[in-house]
């Protein structure tokens, strides 16, 4: 199972656009406190596009009450990371994956990543930008790991307007 990890996200809008993401692609959420925002305010169901309750969430109290009750692969996203996203084995559908990612204004602790350096990564960009914007890491990270998987189950074709809209003249 894919997992998708925010430790103290501080941006309601780039949660609730990982909400739809995880939605879309049947990834679990899993929001380590401290939140920077209510799960009931209304921007995170605005970004979250009313998808809020099909996604498959959860809420810890902090990183030890995490770990204990989730076990796999960890995989930490940070700008210090000496491996890029690619260089990893997510393909293993049977395997519980995690893609953990920090706060937007100082990232994953320290004292998390020492504990995991084989499995720190960073999604290559030049010196122009510290970083990328939470949501866009995300959506880089879970798109790389479902390639990998062949896109489990998702749609290939659109659902709503047919398989042939295109074809179709006006």
């Amino acid at each position: 199972m894919l997992n998708v990890v925010l430790y103290a996200p501080e941006i309601p809008q780039n949660t609730g656009n990982i909400m739809r993401t995880c939605a879309a692609t049947n990834t679990k959420l899993h929001l380590i406190k401290p939140l920077g925002f209510s799960l009931d305010e209304k921007v995170v169901k605005r970004c979250g596009a009313n998808y809020i309750n099909e996604c498959n969430y959860e809420v810890y109290e902090n990183w030890e009450e995490f770990k204990e009750n989730n076990q796999g692969d960890y995989y930490f996203l940070t700008r210090y990371g000496h491996k890029p996203h690619t260089s990893f084995d997510y393909s293993d559908k049977n395997q519980n994956i995690y893609l953990i990612f920090g706060r937007e204004s100082t990232g994953l602790p320290k004292e998390i990543l020492q504990d995991y350096l084989d499995t720190c990564l960073r999604i290559p960009m030049t010196d122009k930008v510290r970083a990328l914007n939470l949501s866009n890491c995300v959506a880089i990270m879970v798109y790389e790991a479902l390639r990998q998987q062949d896109y489990n189950d998702l749609l290939r074709e659109e659902p709503f307007k047919g398989t042939d809209y295109l074809e179709k003249t006006s």
